[in-house]
Order: C-alpha cells, then structure tokens, then sequence
C-alpha cells in the first residue's frame, strides 16, 4: 500500500511508552510528525530520536506533535527514552498492522541477506488527519530541520 500526500492518514490505536494507548485521530487540531524507524538503541535510530528531541521545542511552537513508532515492544522504548531523555511518546507496533497501513513494511537487502523491515519513513499529518508531506528511504542526518522547515 502506497501513501501519498492528500490521503487521510490511517488511523491506529497503539500502546505507548506511557503505558496508555495512543490514538492518532485523538490529535486533530494539531500536525503531527509521525515517523517510522527500524529499531530502538542503534545508531542511526538512536541519531534520528535525539534529532527530534533537540528540535522539539521548534515543532511544539509550530503546533506539531513527534510520534516515533517501531515495531520494538513498550519496555523496550521505555528503556530508549529514558536512555536518551526523549520527551515524544513512541509506540509499539509489534505485529505491524500499522506499519503495513503506512507501507513502510518492506523487503530489504542487507550483505546479500532479504527480510522484510521497517524502511525508515516520516509523514506530515495536517490538523484534519491529512498526510501532506511523505519521506521515504530517509537520510538521518538533517532530516529533523527538513521535516520541521516543511510545517510551516
């Protein structure tokens, strides 16, 4: 399933961090940043978290959310956040309904290896529950200033 811009975003109710659940439609009226990433606690999942978190006092005066998702269990995030003090919730994904509605579910090939993995994605929700901006195949570096100079 592709998701391009002008589709509603897929609605989904997850476990969060918090130990709550979050719903996504629960943000209308605000943009939300969601991004899929592979795992939590490796480098380049690691880099893109602490980007986030650097920027985001930028995306709350912009009226924007941060959501990061994988398909890691909730202790597992937990331990993540609180590792890097990461103040956005992340939700869990673990049988990949989500990650499958999005279309970030796919077939990679790593030393010659295929498996199916979280291709790291990054939509711009509007404050109506519209994907206005998709990055696929994302470059951690800079990412977190594109996304936020594409809120405005």
């Amino acid at each position: 399933m592709t998701i391009e811009p002008g589709s509603p975003a897929p609605d989904f109710t997850l476990a969060a961090d918090s130990g709550d659940s979050l719903t996504l439609s629960s943000f209308r009226g605000r943009k939300v940043v969601l991004y899929f990433y592979p795992k939590d606690d490796t480098p380049g999942c690691t880099a893109e978290a602490c980007a986030f978190q650097a920027a985001l006092p930028d995306f709350t005066g912009a009226n924007a959310v941060v959501i990061g998702i994988s398909r890691d269990e909730v202790k597992k995030h937990v331990r993540f956040k609180d590792k890097y003090g990461l103040a956005f919730p992340l939700v869990s994904d673990p049988d990949g309904k989500v990650c499958e509605a999005y279309g970030v579910w796919v077939e990679k090939v790593n030393y010659g290896k295929t498996y199916f993995g979280i291709e790291r994605s990054t939509f711009l929700i509007d404050e109506q529950g519209v994907i206005r901006k998709v990055w696929r195949k994302v470059k951690v570096d800079g990412h977190a200033a594109k996304v936020l100079a594409d809120l405005g």
